[in-house]
């Protein structure tokens, strides 16, 4: 039956290399820094992963405001998530509970002596998503989120009933999303109250309200990345807003979602504000965000025009409770906010990608009618959460390219931008310090129809008289972007400090410049992008002359493992020396196998029967494109990604084995369209790397990673050719 060839074990990191795979993964990775109500300190959590122990540990820490000094606040693992009642009180979930299995609690406790708090609530399940508020009454009213039976009862995976078979029964489309297959359970936002005691304590007292179960097929957060956003709690705890995605249309075929309204207390069933009938004539695509002014009586939230169209731009809308009249600001703005606060009554603060970065501005309510353009109080980083910590001052969280975390304290003017950097991760974790930002450059250079943007990420030590392999990465979407952002799983730097210069381009369908470009993709997957790359690769060639583009590779993932596909069948995939396809489609007739159809029908102009032509425009897996395939290619599928079934990757990887073009299946039966665990990340990196190293002479340096550089079995059942 053949043989099984076993890869030996990683070598130790080089200490010529900034960023390794094993530090980019084990590197701390930290949440949002959350201010108490006068701005002096801030809490945030943190999570860490040893490669020695292989497990993680997690804690929450204070970051002190004015000085930015950090101290641990407490390492309880159980402890999942943190609001501020007061400068000096905290409540917290608690993952267990002492009495249901499954179930969770809530704790309050005061900012010194944490770990003598006390038990305010028991909760029947797990829960997520805390937000609280306190009323006029001294009360505490709060809203988090859980798994919910349709009945409305919280849903427990420890104590719920199991069938004898595994059979899944479905009468209508929409069978799987991400990653799971939907069940009778949806998420829900449930209401409560902590009643405070003569004691000035804090206790449960009437149950949970769930208030997404009365409203038929609705579900709040909405899957797989919904949370807290998608739901908000009124200054004055007597109202809840949450978004659900429209019950009353086929969800696998429109992006359509509305904002519902509801009393904190359940006794009225949620009722949208933008359904049918409510919204403003022709806006019908997604909402979400909903967020109440201070004062209670307006709430702010996003909705796109298009209802079958995911990247459609985001438009911010106001909704008057008293008077349930919607209005819209800033309709000519050419960007797609995805983050908003209200500052005071009168003021937005709204959070947008911005040419290749993550920017603040700043909207004047009664000022934000026709063309008006919002003041920017942030350039250059990615802001991710933001909180108001003076009549003047942001405390902003975010990543660049080159640190995973940063904190700004940003002046509301936006003639002041960024007064101080709290800090930052690159000058705070061992495992990011080799790090900077003159890591990162950026050009521009002419596309298909439009300038185009491109980030440029240098090696440590880079020597501008030598010369590196290009390593051109290609991003998802295709609707997305290469952001001045961290990621823990495509991170440009690693790639670069195995000896690489990194150019990372945002061609036609990128989000961030502006709706032209990002439109322009629809029903051109192959032409206007790839054109761009072309010229992209061009440009380089041409006018970097420490770029070796002789020996360059290629890799992208989602729409990027699309288009190294198509490359594979063009003119460009003879100029590189590997490529790496990371679950991207490949035969154009399986696109109708995703279930979510609305992508698929937008981008190819109609359903699969209509407009099978145009689904087979762009079909990588032609046989005039086979025939051309010649590039040692890296393939990668996971079993758990139903947006891209598994069945893409073998296909392109069955057609390369017969071609006789050098390649490898990479396969992780236990990710999505992801690969998130830890071991599996290393893995994933080992193999992604070591391929690109081999084929362009990198594997060659010193510390550099190579295909041996990994303990799983390669299964080889060919005799020799």
């Amino acid at each position: 039956m053949g043989a099984f060839r076993w890869l030996s074990l990683a070598a130790a990191a080089s200490s010529a290399l900034a960023l390794t795979p094993e530090q980019l993964i084990s590197a701390p990775r930290r949440s949002e820094a959350i201010p108490n109500p006068s701005g002096s300190v801030a809490v945030f959590s943190s999570s860490q992963y040893s490669f020695d122990t292989h497990e993680s540990s997690s804690w929450w820490s204070l970051l002190d405001l004015r000085s930015g000094n950090i101290t641990v606040l407490t390492d309880d693992s159980n402890v999942s998530e943190i609001v501020w009642l007061s400068d000096s009180t905290l409540l917290y979930i608690n993952g267990t509970n002492a009495q249901i299995p499954g179930g969770s609690e809530l704790w309050v406790s005061g900012l010194s002596g944490f770990p003598s708090g006390y038990k305010a609530a028991s909760l029947p399940a797990s829960f997520s998503g805390l937000k609280a508020v306190t009323t006029e009454s001294g009360d505490i009213n709060f809203v988090a989120y859980a798994q919910s039976y349709r009945n409305g009862t919280a849903y427990n995976a420890e104590l719920a009933a199991t069938y004898l078979s595994s059979a899944r029964i479905y009468d209508s489309i929409y069978v799987r999303h991400w990653d799971t297959y939907l069940t009778t359970t949806f998420n829900a936002v449930f209401s409560g109250t902590l009643k405070k005691t003569q004691h000035s304590r804090y206790l449960a007292a009437g149950g949970l309200k769930n208030l997404v179960a009365p409203v038929p097929n609705a579900e709040s957060p909405y899957p797989p990345f919904g949370g807290s956003s998608d739901y908000d709690i009124s200054a004055d705890g007597k109202w809840v807003a949450y978004k659900s995605k429209a019950p009353d249309v086929p969800q696998a075929n429109h992006t359509t979602a509305y904002i519902y309204l509801v009393p904190h207390n359940g006794s009225e069933t949620a009722v949208p504000i933008n359904g049918p009938g409510s919204a403003p004539e022709g806006i019908e695509g997604d909402s979400n965000s909903p967020v109440f002014s201070p004062n209670s009586k307006i709430l702010a939230y996003f909705q796109m025009e298009e209802k079958t169209y995911e990247s459609d731009r985001r438009v911010l809308y106001i909704y008057d409770l008293e008077s349930q009249e919607i209005g819209a600001l800033a309709t000519e703005w050419d960007r797609s906010p995805d983050s908003l606060k209200w500052i005071d009554d009168k003021t937005i603060i709204v959070g947008s990608e911005d040419e290749g970065s993550g920017n603040l501005f700043l909207i004047p309510v009664q000022e934000a009618t026709g063309d008006f353009t919002p003041s920017k109080l942030t350039d250059g980083k990615y802001a991710s959460a933001f909180y108001q910590v003076s009549n003047n001052t942001l405390l902003v969280t975010g990543s660049t390219l080159y640190s995973s975390w940063y904190v700004d304290l940003v002046s509301l003017n936006p003639e002041r931008g960024t007064l101080k950097t709290l800090v930052s991760a690159h000058e705070i974790d061992p495992e990011l310090s080799g790090n900077g930002p003159e890591d990162i450059g950026e050009i521009w250079f002419e596309g298909n129809w439009t300038d185009i943007h491109a980030w440029v990420i240098y090696p440590e030590g880079f020597d501008e008289n030598k010369t590196y392999p290009l390593a051109y990465l290609i991003h998802g979407g295709p609707q997305g972007a290469w952001y001045n952002s961290w990621s823990s799983r495509w991170n440009p730097k690693v790639f670069a400090d195995q000896g690489y210069v990194v150019v990372a381009p945002n061609p036609t369908g990128s989000t961030g410049y502006g709706d032209e470009l990002t439109d322009a993709i629809q029903n051109n997957w192959g032409s206007y992008p790839y054109e761009d790359l072309v010229k992209g690769w061009q440009y380089i060639r041409d006018n970097l002359p420490y770029v070796d583009t002789a020996n360059g590779v290629a890799a992208g993932a989602s729409y990027g493992g699309f288009m190294v596909n198509w490359i594979q069948g063009s003119d460009l995939g003879r100029e590189f020396k590997a490529l790496v396809t990371h679950d991207g489609t490949f035969v154009a007739d399986a696109k109708i196998s995703t279930e979510e159809l609305w992508f698929m029908e937008r981008e190819f102009n109609g359903t699969f029967w209509e407009a099978r032509e145009n689904y087979r425009r762009w079909d990588p897996s032609a046989p005039e494109r086979i025939l051309r395939f010649d590039t040692p290619h890296l393939v990668i599928h996971n079993d758990l990604d139903y947006r891209l079934p598994v069945a893409e990757g073998l296909s392109l990887f069955n057609v390369l084995q017969e071609r006789g073009v050098p390649s490898r299946f990479l396969n992780f039966p236990d990710e999505n369209h992801w690969v998130t665990n830890h071991e599996n990340s290393l893995v994933w990196h080992q193999q992604v790397l070591g391929w690109l190293n081999k084929y362009s002479g990198v594997a060659e340096n010193e510390g550099a990673i190579t295909l041996e550089d990994t303990v799983v079995p390669v299964v080889d059942i060919n005799p020799p050719a």
